[in-house]
């Protein structure tokens, strides 16, 4: 999927992290493992509402994704699921929310996605994901499925480019976001532990949503929004340890990983790389 971003080419993303040896090494930390391969978007004739693009697209593919991901679910099965722009985590969390009934979900991002078509300045629907799965807006993003996730067992890690109306609503929602300056202040550890608190509280886990530009763009340069003064690549492994050793994972999105901006596939090793670490790859 790239329809829910302005820049091309992080439809690539998956071929990306494929490319780095993810299932390969998956199987070799202990897992069966089985690729169901990718979900094709339909081919977009126009930008459709300029206020929510590609609107009809994005929601017939995250239809078929939801379908996958909880079918996945139902196998008792654990879903890693490759992005693409984050606007695939309507289908995924949705998915994850569907099967599970409670859950809490860790958004670790630059941005907030927590738009909607009234107050977003792009209409880019890869801002607005996450609010639409706690069901405060766009409802048609998630027309799928009645499964909503409660905003207040929400946290989002390593914010620093939010629409001042995005943050407003955030807040008013009960979205617990933890800024870059509240990890530098409190380090790591502390965010992880109140943000793994907040979204295991009542519920059946955690749905890991994992966008790259959350990073800082020197470690991670594969990234189509990228943003100054990002987590570091150890603040980023550090999360994906302490969610493995929390029992709490339930699902992981790795997304918004381009090619076309990489340097070396830098930035698609690394995602792999975490990937491995939240299933409890060490390093001895």
């Amino acid at each position: 999927m790239d329809m829910g971003a302005v820049r091309k080419g992080v439809d690539m993303g998956p071929l990306a992290i494929r490319h780095a040896g993810l299932v390969q090494r998956i199987k070799d930390i202990g897992y069966n493992v089985t690729d169901y391969g990718d979900v094709v978007p339909m081919v977009a004739l126009s930008e459709g509402n300029p206020s929510m693009r590609y609107e009809k697209e994005i929601n017939e593919s995250n239809g078929r994704l939801f379908n996958k991901v909880l079918e996945i679910h139902k196998e008792d099965s654990f879903p890693v699921i490759l992005g693409g722009d984050h606007s695939i985590a309507a289908g995924s969390v949705s998915a994850t929310a569907e099967h599970h009934g409670k859950i809490g979900v860790l958004w670790i991002d630059a941005h907030g996605d927590f738009n909607d078509e009234k107050i977003s300045p792009s209409g880019n629907i890869h801002g607005m994901p996450l609010s639409a799965v706690c069901g405060c807006g766009p409802d048609s993003l998630v027309s799928f499925t009645k499964a909503r996730v409660n905003p207040k067992n929400v946290a989002v890690i390593g914010a620093r480019d939010l629409d001042p109306l995005e943050a407003k609503k955030m807040k008013e929602m009960g979205v617990t976001i933890f800024s870059i300056s509240d990890v530098h202040t409190m380090g790591i550890k502390e965010v992880l532990s109140d943000a793994i608190a907040i979204a295991s509280n009542g519920t059946a886990g955690i749905h890991l949503s994992f966008d790259m530009d959350a990073l800082d763009p020197d470690n991670a340069p594969g990234v189509g929004t990228p943003v100054l003064n990002g987590l570091t690549n150890r603040e980023g492994f550090m999360i994906c340890e302490a969610l493995y050793n929390s029992g709490k994972l339930l699902a992981i999105d790795m997304v918004e990983t381009n090619p076309l901006l990489d340097d070396r596939n830098t930035t698609g090793r690394l995602a792999s790389e975490l990937i491995l670490t939240c299933l409890g790859k060490t390093s001895y």
